[in-house]
């Protein structure tokens, strides 16, 4: 009896953030005409998109709160609200995840309402029927497990009216990977065009040195064996000036401390030489530095690599900190990397070509990055990549 009276009472709390929301989709009603006619005015035709997005945020909401109850995600799949009003607008009146929030607004007004109220009065009801049936007849609850019911239907219309077609899901997919195909060419090529040009100016110019030394010592051998001797030891610098450039470039494709050491020993090891005062936790797998411990695939490894090398770079040159704490975490389903300065803050993506490097080099694994950097500070960093350990 007790357990019964505990699981109607979770099951009225559900209820009753349900009719919140009911009443809350009352005046979301009110701010959708507005945006309409504010749109039809011209003159608010900015407020329709704003309108839109808080429509998804609501919807959001929901699709969170049955997902909690059912224990079954429910998806979203929406045209994205971002670009010239234009775009913006047209993405909100063709979008049909648009219709759908709608249709789901209204119809929260009235079951969202109706299952309260049906909850609120079965209450005196059901603890007289179960109080003589259950707790002086000993046998199971037979009216309490109702407001369960309720719940799971709430979940059910809510569940029907958010879900996307198969269809919408697979088109957002697709244009999701659409992006991250281009970002990923993007990236591919402008690491392409590094290497060119560290090749180019850097080996290349201490290579074509060497060989006029070596030139010049082969034609001053016989005449001038001591001018000879030092135009050799000056190709012995440049040639060891060519390596370290070689080294450099190879660090720059895939680092050999990576597979030396793992991914915590690479970043711990980019720690020391940044200059900075860091802080690197990981999980007790991935500290480990030989073969034994947990590996993630090359690729997973050294895109949070070069995350890390990024970040570290831009707090060493823009936040005016030199406090800077790194975290290596193996999730069930990848890898999860955060990086915190305590600087200033206020990063801003479109300054530089940094930030959107890690973007895309991120996206490239179907993985995801959370800037946050408020102005003032701190700036942080979280990266989700993918992958089967």
């Amino acid at each position: 009896m007790k357990e019964a009276i505990r699981r109607a009472g979770r099951a009225t709390l559900h209820l009753t953030v349900g009719a919140g929301l009911s009443f809350a989709c009352y005046i979301l009603f009110g701010l959708i005409l507005v945006g309409l006619a504010a749109t039809m005015l011209v003159v608010g035709a900015g407020m329709l998109p704003e309108t839109v997005q808080t429509v998804r945020r609501f919807a959001g909401f929901e699709r969170r709160r049955t997902a909690a109850w059912s224990g079954a995600p429910v998806p979203e799949a929406y045209l994205p609200l971002t670009g010239p009003l234009a775009e913006r607008i047209r993405h909100a009146t063709t979008d049909p995840g648009t219709y759908r929030d709608l249709r789901w607004v209204a119809a929260q007004l009235v079951y969202g309402l109706v299952l309260f109220y049906v909850a609120l009065v079965g209450w005196v009801p059901a603890l007289l029927v179960d109080g003589i049936w259950s707790g002086l007849l000993r046998r199971e609850p037979v009216a309490l497990p109702l407001f369960t019911r309720l719940v799971d239907l709430e979940a059910t219309w809510s569940r029907a009216l958010l879900l996307p077609s198969p269809g919408m899901t697979l088109a957002t997919r697709v244009e999701q990977l659409t992006a991250t195909r281009a970002g990923a060419i993007a990236a591919h090529g402008a690491e392409l065009r590094r290497i060119e040009r560290d090749l180019h100016d850097g080996a290349q110019a201490h290579l074509v040195a060497l060989s006029m030394r070596i030139g010049l010592a082969r034609r001053a051998y016989d005449r001038d064996p001591s001018a000879a001797r030092r135009l050799l030891d000056e190709a012995q610098d440049q040639a060891e000036e060519a390596l370290a450039e070689l080294r450099h470039v190879v660090r720059g494709i895939h680092p050999p401390v990576l597979t030396d050491r793992g991914l915590a020993g690479a970043v711990r090891a980019l720690a020391a030489s940044s200059g900075l005062d860091v802080n690197v936790l990981s999980s007790e797998g991935l500290a480990v530095e030989d073969n034994g411990g947990a590996r993630a695939p090359a690729a997973v490894e050294a895109a949070a690599y070069f995350v890390v090398a990024e970040a570290l770079t831009n707090a060493a040159k823009h936040s005016g900190s030199e406090r800077v704490s790194i975290a290596l975490t193996q999730a069930p389903k990848g890898l999860s990397l955060s990086v915190r300065d305590e600087g200033r803050g206020g990063a801003d993506e479109s300054a530089g070509s940094g930030l959107l490097g890690i973007r895309r080099r991120v996206a490239a694994l179907d993985g995801t990055v959370a800037l946050t950097s408020p102005v003032g500070g701190p700036t942080v960093i979280d990266v989700e990549l993918p992958c089967v350990w």
